[in-house]
């Protein structure tokens, strides 16, 4: 997963899940699930599922409480309404709703088939406390487009996540869909009807369905066949507008994998937001083993937006390294309804983001001075977050506080620790061996149906590679002692310098300099400890100032969102007024929006490096 500009919302994968005891014969037909996107009742979808003949006089049917990868609690279930038991006959049979995802249904012999509505979650960011990342929701628009997410639509019963399902979709003509699911063989597919099937509820998860209007394109990258579908609802982009972007860096992430190769297809679904108040206002994406769902602005100007695509795509398509091939057996056997977590997401998301910025480096696409402002990012970023946090202990209570609150910070600190690795890793092994090297001899070993043992990963990585290793990995990623990057950053012959740069007028790249409180009704404030820009600095502003309101808007999360969005088409002479809440008291602010710019640390190289600081940087840069 890859979470940006988490003022919005505020990267990613799933898992298999383990078997367990079947209720049932081995030998069955497949749960028939149905999904109607024709007769849409209050912006609600009806599903039903038949799970065919059940022997036991109770069972559990459950909507996912966690989709596996996004860290946090979403109940899905609280997006079901109308939830009925039927039997043979046609009754209502009767059943006890336990909590928000789980249904108990009794005298289930006699069970044909639960139908619910559905709400999709794109209607309700704006209103909801811990909304859910857009990327990983859904969206009911009728006869315009369907974000399926299936985790938010289909559920599972009890013991019988290991049998087959049918999924039956009926759709308005104009909609074509495009996903990883395979079509049933010799099933009629018309303009109409879809009928796609999944060896298991996992792969109905896996592969989410964006239903719209033809906006696709498709390249091929060696053997792998991309598909890049577009919902622009304002027609800006399409397709064929971001082909070459995504040719160009997609070809350049499959040279720097090299033999690692994890699909012959791979989908891109790109939802692009109006950033209304009703529509999705979390950005970044979702991936999948052979998709990905991603969420930005349509206002974005094209360069950023085919930057944004880069940025998280590379991401997503990373994750069939880790956690998709290389994982732990909380991953393999995932509970979707009581989670177990792994303690490694210095891995799956920090190596994962770490390759996201270094094969572009590799392979040409930004230059060197690029790269080391996009390291120095990341650590300025990661003061933001608990630097004196173990980040083994963050991972394995990710789903909980103090820990969630720090998820974010696998994007920041879990990259830099990759790079520690890295460096560390090139200079021991006289430039021979990286972060890449490692991962690739881990594949060997471990694949996706091929778990290791949570608590014996470092162990085994120290005794493939080096006991420096152990000492890095004690006490910073299992210890609670921060990391000098300085150190590592000079051996490849690195210092920091202060220089002006230009930035945005709420963001600094992929980093607000606003936030959102949740718990006081969605209150946006100037965030603390970061270095403010000049557009609040000239106006007065500063951190912990409460936004009450701008130019006569009052402002909360809904009604943020489409003034960040205008503010990429500010000028310097554009005037604003703000009005404050600073230790309880309000204060008027005005001016012009002017140039904004930010003093920021850069990586510039020493002076004269050494024959041997000149090869490790090469090693570790070029490959």
């Amino acid at each position: 997963m890859k979470k940006i500009i988490f003022v919005f919302a505020l990267s990613v994968f799933f898992y298999n899940c383990g078997s367990t005891k079947n209720i049932l014969s081995a030998t069955r037909t497949p749960i028939v699930t149905s999904i109607d996107l024709i007769n849409i009742v209050d912006d609600k979808v009806q599903v039903s599922v038949n799970p065919g003949k059940i022997s036991s006089e109770t069972i559990s049917f459950f909507i996912p409480k966690t989709v596996p990868g996004t860290y946090s609690t979403d109940d899905y279930g609280k997006y079901v309404e109308g939830f009925k038991a039927i039997d043979y006959n046609g009754k209502d049979l009767e059943f006890s709703h336990t909590d928000a995802n789980t249904w108990v249904i009794s005298n289930a012999t006699e069970l044909d088939k639960v139908t619910y509505f559905v709400n999709d979650t794109y209607d309700t960011e704006s209103e909801v406390e811990d909304a859910v990342f857009s990327p990983s929701g859904t969206n009911i628009a009728k006869d315009s487009n369907f974000v399926l997410n299936l985790h938010g639509f289909v559920g599972y019963f009890q013991g019988l996540k290991e049998v087959a399902y049918e999924l039956v979709i009926s759709k308005d003509e104009k909609l074509k869909s495009t996903t990883s699911l395979m079509l049933k063989n010799g099933a009629e597919s018309n303009t109409t009807r879809e009928v796609f099937v999944a060896a298991r509820y996992f792969d109905v998860i896996d592969n989410p369905i964006l239903y719209a209007k033809t906006n696709t394109e498709s390249f091929q990258i060696n053997d792998i066949t991309v598909n890049l579908s577009v919902y622009s609802p304002n027609g800006v982009y399409t397709a064929a507008s971001l082909k070459d972007r995504m040719e160009k860096m997609m070809t350049a992430q499959k040279a720097f994998l090299g033999d690692i190769d994890g699909t012959k297809e791979y989908n891109i679904l790109l939802y692009l937001s109006k950033m209304d108040n009703k529509d999705a206002g979390g950005f970044g994406a979702l991936e999948h083993h052979t998709s990905t769902v991603v969420v930005l602005p349509e206002a974005m100007p094209k360069e950023r937006l085919e930057q944004a695509m880069v940025d998280v795509v590379s991401h997503e398509f990373f994750h069939i390294v880790t956690p998709l091939n290389v994982h732990s057996k909380e991953v393999q056997y995932f509970d979707f309804n009581d989670p177990k977590m792994s303690q490694h997401l210095w891995m799956y998301e920090g190596t994962t983001e770490y390759f996201a910025n270094l094969f572009q480096i590799q392979q040409g696409l930004i230059t060197e001075d690029e790269f080391y402002k996009r390291i120095m990012d990341k650590i300025n970023n990661s003061k933001s977050y608990d630097d004196a946090m173990s980040f083994t202990t963050m991972s394995k209570n990710i789903l909980e506080e103090p820990y969630e609150e720090n998820y974010a910070n696998v994007y920041e600190k879990g990259t830099l620790i990759n790079m520690a690795l890295d460096i560390t890793l090139r200079e021991l092994s006289d430039g021979e061996k990286g972060i890449l090297w490692l991962m690739k001899e881990l594949s060997k070993k471990y694949d996706v149906s091929t778990p290791f043992e949570d608590d014996k990963l470092i162990d085994e990585i120290v005794e493939m590679t080096y006991p420096e290793l152990r000492i890095l990995f004690d006490t910073h990623v299992i210890g609670s002692t921060p990391i000098d990057y300085s150190v590592y950053l000079a051996k490849v012959g690195l210092e920091n310098s202060t220089e002006e740069q230009q930035t945005g007028y709420f963001l600094e790249g992929e980093m607000p300099f606003i936030d959102v409180d949740a718990k006081n009704n969605n209150a946006i404030f100037i965030r603390k400890g970061i270095t403010l820009s000049t557009f609040f600095t000239d106006l007065g502003i500063q951190g912990g100032d409460v936004i009450k309101s701008i130019n006569g808007t009052s402002i909360n999360l809904e009604s943020i969102r489409p003034i960040i969005g205008q503010s990429f088409g500010w000028t310097a002479e554009t005037p604003i007024k703000m009005i404050l809440e600073r230790n309880g008291e309000e204060i008027s602010v005005e001016g012009k929006v002017g140039t904004p710019s930010l003093n920021v640390t850069k990586l510039t190289s020493i002076e004269k490096p050494s024959d041997k600081i000149v090869r490790l940087r090469e090693a570790w840069l070029k490959n």
